[in-house]
């Protein structure tokens, strides 16, 4: 049998293995090794490999290296004994194909075994003893046979394997897994190499772009050298540049990095720009795609939302036409989907609820089509299109709908995460669909399944954050947690317990502030939890401290709106804290400004109900200032106005109450009853209220003054030792 001895010696450095379904990969694989250099410092070096080349070129792909023949399989063995390595990409299509197969057992009969590396890009290694997985298998029969073929005492053949899934090695990494099994040098030189190579090369890949353009001009007689030579660097670039827009992007996005993400994105766009139109393959069309999309998500966080949809739009548009071209690619269709899911979050933002339904669901129909379902890189994004989709009807009162997505994204991140039990992303996305249920617990009126929901989450995240502590997304993570935990521990009455998770909330988000003051989401999160601790400050009597916090979050929000008026959420945001500061003001003696504040809030209502009627949190928000503007009328003993104001507070409402029991719903409802002098009709919301466990402050205040006997203290459950934080968290 003939053994290895050195790259140099073969006529091919590899021979790939795949089935025709995975023709993309292979392509990818083979430009990827072809155009690969080795570092200079080890090209010449001795290694289990044999003498190291400066290129690995050619590798043997069938289709693009046989000659037209009748005699397939003589050029397939005579291709298999020139090549110095086998490398199979590991499929359930390559799992089941007799060629692929037949490449192995012929390349291992030539003694060779040790040289046969892996490409896993879908399925499941060794599925086939997983009971109702088997048809997830992706290693061929000769691959999970035994390394004697089949002899007595032998043992199980177990080849070295990259994996390209997502939540795997990423194409990166892969690529240099495989480039360190083939020359026989350690993964972790590889990498540290190819980072410093790569960072060199990023500040020019624009320059490099324009190169490429102009070496594709030239005499007629250079045409052939000069193509050639075009095609070979833009591969490089195209490599590039994926690279950028992959592993470089997720990196910059895990610390929030927006100021280099911004440069790193508009670096791609330069170079897709330099090309000439004839050059705009599928796959750079592909990535021109995921460019329009990294540059919308940067201007999403930057709060430019106007110009993150032109970006999602464009993004969009291009990949509706590589799925067009070919329908039943799951990964076009998966891309696809994504720039849908986007376009969506903009809608929502914008306020278009309706657009924004169809965006995620025609996103949930794409990536639930059978090509597309069982691969694994679909499944992420599909639990978010059905948890935005959820989160819409949500708002429109369809809470048995949303449950019922919300149920199936928890199952999928259950089980993406025991796939990878280490992987801190999938375990935080698991945390996230807990918190979705919760939220559906509370609006259903289950107020204590909520807040066991909203711990579980917290604990979750504050034992992730403590494997990652420079993880800011997981960070930005944790103080929503410890902000959602402490509204809703202030609505059974734990008034300490929610005082001290909301301060923490506010701490997390003025830090990351300060590391990134552009970040509008941080910028968001500190506005809306200083604005709800100043509640919690002015219901206790701390007027001076709940002064301070709506300071904070009015500035904020204001700053936030001048830079962006088509942003729905922060003008709503901004009302909500001009009704707060009103009820500041009432209980301080300023019922003048409180109205003035009132007025403008209640206008930013009612114009956006006139564009969402079926919006359950805007109804209830326009309530809260009816209330409100009624107090004042009466505290200027106007009780006309103030009977007016309460009437349509309960009217405003009206068709809410009747969906769901929302205990903040059922609240607003009751109060403005009472205000009315309508006890009798209060006395069976005050009394489910209560039988949920609802011990919020200033309800309490009204009942005492309004109806006897009131709610009394909070139940036992919310009064528990795990919700009895100590100590305080420092607040400059």
């Amino acid at each position: 049998m003939e053994t290895s001895s050195s790259i140099a010696s073969f006529k091919y450095s590899a021979f790939i293995s795949y089935s025709h379904e995975d023709e993309a990969w292979a392509k990818w694989l083979q430009t990827a090794l072809e155009t690969y250099r080795v570092p200079s410092r080890l090209v010449g070096a001795q290694t289990e490999a044999g003498i190291l080349p400066r290129r690995l070129a050619p590798v043997f792909r069938d289709r693009s290296d046989l000659p037209s023949a009748t005699d397939l399989g003589a050029h397939i063995n005579e291709a298999l004994r020139s090549s110095a390595n086998l490398i199979v990409i590991c499929s359930p299509q390559a799992s089941t194909s007799r060629w692929v197969d037949e490449e192995i057992l012929a390349y291992r009969r030539l003694g060779r075994a040790q040289r046969i590396f892996c490409l896993i890009v879908a399925g499941e290694p060794n599925a086939t003893g997983l009971r109702g997985r088997e048809g997830e298998e992706c290693f061929a029969p000769s691959l999970r046979a035994h390394a004697g073929m089949d002899q007595p005492g032998s043992q199980r053949f177990e080849p070295i394997a990259a994996d390209v899934r997502p939540g795997g090695d990423g194409k990166f990494n892969a690529k240099l897994k495989l480039l360190s099994g083939l020359l026989g040098v350690g993964f972790d030189t590889l990498k540290q190499r190819e980072h410093r190579r790569r960072y060199r090369r990023m500040v020019a890949v624009t320059s490099l772009a324009v190169v490429v353009t102009l070496m594709t001009t030239g005499l007629a007689v250079e045409a052939t050298i000069a193509k050639k030579a075009a095609e070979q660097r833009q591969k490089e670039a195209e490599n590039l540049v994926e690279f950028m827009l992959g592993d470089l992007n997720d990196k910059l996005r895990q610390v929030q990095r927006l100021d280099i993400l911004q440069a790193v994105d508009a670096q791609a766009m330069a170079f897709f720009l330099a090309l000439p139109a004839r050059s705009a393959s599928d796959q750079t069309l592909l990535l021109r795609a995921k460019a329009l999309q990294k540059i919308g998500n940067v201007r999403e966080d930057q709060g430019k939302l106007s110009e993150a949809m032109e970006s999602y739009r464009g993004a969009s548009a291009l990949a509706a036409e590589l799925l067009r071209r070919a329908p039943s690619d799951p990964q076009r269709a998966i891309a696809y989907a994504e720039t849908l899911i986007h376009r969506g979050n903009a809608y929502w933002f914008q306020g278009d609820l309706a657009s924004a339904l169809d965006s995620f669901r025609e996103a949930i129909a794409l990536l639930e089509r059978p090509t597309v379902a069982p691969t694994v890189g679909g499944l992420a994004p599909l639990s978010v299109a059905r948890t935005n989709a959820g989160r819409v009807l949500e708002v429109q009162g369809d809470f048995d709908s949303a449950k019922a997505l919300y149920e199936r994204v928890l199952a999928t991140r259950q089980d993406l995460s025991s796939r990878k039990p280490e992987d801190v992303s999938r375990q935080s996305d698991v945390a996230d669909a807990y918190d979705s249920l919760g939220k559906i617990a509370l609006e259903q009126g289950q107020l204590r399944a909520a807040i066991g929901a909203y711990r579980d989450v917290r604990q979750i995240r504050t034992q992730l954050l403590a494997r990652t502590p420079d993880d800011r997304d997981l960070q930005e993570s944790l103080l929503i947690s410890n902000a959602i935990l402490g509204r809703a521990l202030s609505l059974c009455g734990a008034d300490d317990a929610a005082t001290f998770y909301v301060s923490e909330a506010v701490t997390r988000a003025k830090a990351l502030m300060a590391f990134d003051a552009n970040q509008v989401d941080w910028q968001l999160e500190f506005a809306e939890y200083s604005l709800l601790l100043g509640g919690f400050e002015r219901s206790a009597g701390r007027f001076q401290q709940a002064a301070a916090r709506n300071s904070d979050s009015l500035r904020v929000l204001s700053e936030l709106v001048g830079t962006d008026r088509t942003n729905r959420e922060w003008r709503e945001e901004l009302a909500l804290a001009r009704v707060e500061s009103a009820r500041l003001l009432l209980a301080t003696g300023d019922p003048a400004q409180a109205k003035n504040l009132l007025d403008a809030a209640l206008a930013t209502f009612v114009t956006g109900r006139e564009g969402r009627p079926a919006d359950r949190t805007l109804r209830l928000r326009e309530a809260q200032a009816h209330t409100v503007l009624g107090q004042v009328a009466a505290r200027r003993n106007d009780l006309t106005a103030a009977r007016d104001h309460w009437g349509r507070a309960r009217e405003a409402i009206a068709s809410t109450v009747r969906v769901g029991a929302d205990p903040n719903v059922l609240a607003a409802w009751a109060s403005a009853a009472l205000l009315l002098g309508d006890e009798g009709a209060a006395r069976p919301v005050v009394g489910e209220l209560a039988s949920m466990g609802y011990r919020a402050r200033d309800f309490k205040a009204l009942l005492a003054a309004k109806m006897q006997p009131g709610l009394g203290a909070p139940p036992q459950w919310c009064n528990t030792d795990e919700f009895a934080p100590t100590g305080r968290p420092e607040i400059r």
